[in-house]
């Protein structure tokens, strides 16, 4: 397991250390919460494993990973519905429930990775589409997911991360 450590000294802009390594990230608007709920802006405080990186295969390789990783499709999405059986899962659009769509034109998801939150078991309302991705150029708050420099995004995962200590 390759872990890293978020150090959040403000509210919503941290730092991912890597061993030696230190990169900005962008944290949710509401800062880091141990009790995350569905559409509350926070970033879960918490050990968030790695579950799985989508990439978008027309904008660059597939990135090194150590975990299982797969090209996103233009009818990917992840639904964020508690109301919903999907809650909390990746869907194929269109969907019936609300959702978010993974293949998005900002290139924020051009690499997004699934973190390990409210995944085993799914708890409605616990919080959903938890994810690491690309950053804004200018690092503003994320809506609860951690994001870095796009390039450092990709040196982390092929530096082998394995799973993400938020603490809270």
């Amino acid at each position: 397991m390759v872990r890293a450590i978020i150090e959040a000294p403000d509210a919503h802009r941290g730092v991912l250390r890597l061993e030696t390594l230190r990169v900005p990230a962008a944290l949710g608007a509401a800062g880091i919460r141990v009790d995350k709920q569905e559409g509350d802006g926070a970033t879960p405080a918490g050990l968030l494993r790695l579950r799985r990186v989508f990439y978008r295969a027309d904008r660059g390789a597939a990135p090194a990973c150590a975990v299982p990783r797969e090209a996103l499709a233009p009818d990917d999405g992840w639904c964020d519905d508690p109301m919903h059986p999907d809650y909390n899962r990746q869907v194929s659009l269109p969907h019936p429930a609300r959702h978010e769509r993974l293949w998005r034109e900002d290139g924020l998801y051009d690499i997004v990775v699934v973190l390990g939150w409210n995944d085993e078991p799914v708890v409605r309302d616990r919080g959903s589409a938890i994810f690491l991705h690309g950053a804004h150029r200018d690092f503003r708050p994320t809506e609860g997911c951690i994001a870095l420099a796009p390039d450092a995004l990709r040196r982390v995962l092929a530096d082998g991360l394995t799973e993400i200590e938020v603490p809270g």
